[in-house]
């Protein structure tokens, strides 16, 4: 009997991010800031269900998370492609950096699965994110996060 293999949305993420941008050659301007996508969505659910983030930030990251899956969001995956990840991954790494306020950097360190330091990683995304974005973009997804993801 054949082994069947069970994808998440954490490795189909991965793979389609990655095969999107080896179609696009080497020099794709925002290939870092996409290909940390699915470590920063894989944060997201680990710092959802640890004991030592506060509750009120575990409801900014499950929002962070459903805007993250939602075929529905500011730069929708559906018309724009991989690329349509570059504000779920901007999002999520300015929720994580309002989680520092509340939490120590430990606990993201210890759930953190990517390369590098989390805390590198999520200070390169906000830095490419405010050029990569149009402005208006950016401060639309910077207030949404500020209000905990609710709509006006």
């Amino acid at each position: 009997m054949a082994e069947t293999k069970h994808h998440d949305f954490y490795q189909d993420l991965r793979h389609r991010i990655r095969a999107w941008l080896e179609g696009k050659g080497v020099g794709y301007k925002y290939a870092d800031l996409l290909l940390v996508g699915p470590d920063l969505f894989h944060l997201l659910c680990r710092l959802v269900v640890d004991p030592a983030v506060p509750l009120t930030e575990k409801a900014k990251l499950a929002a962070t998370i459903a805007y993250f899956v939602s075929p529905l969001d500011l730069v929708p995956e559906g018309l724009a492609g991989p690329v349509g990840y570059v504000d779920d991954v901007a999002l999520t790494a300015y929720v994580l950096n309002g989680l520092l306020k509340s939490t120590s950097a430990e606990v993201l360190r210890r759930h953190w699965a990517g390369e590098g330091d989390v805390l590198g990683v999520i200070q390169r995304v906000l830095d490419v994110a405010d050029g990569a974005l149009a402005s208006g973009l950016w401060s639309r997804l910077k207030s949404l996060a500020d209000r905990g993801l609710r709509p006006h």
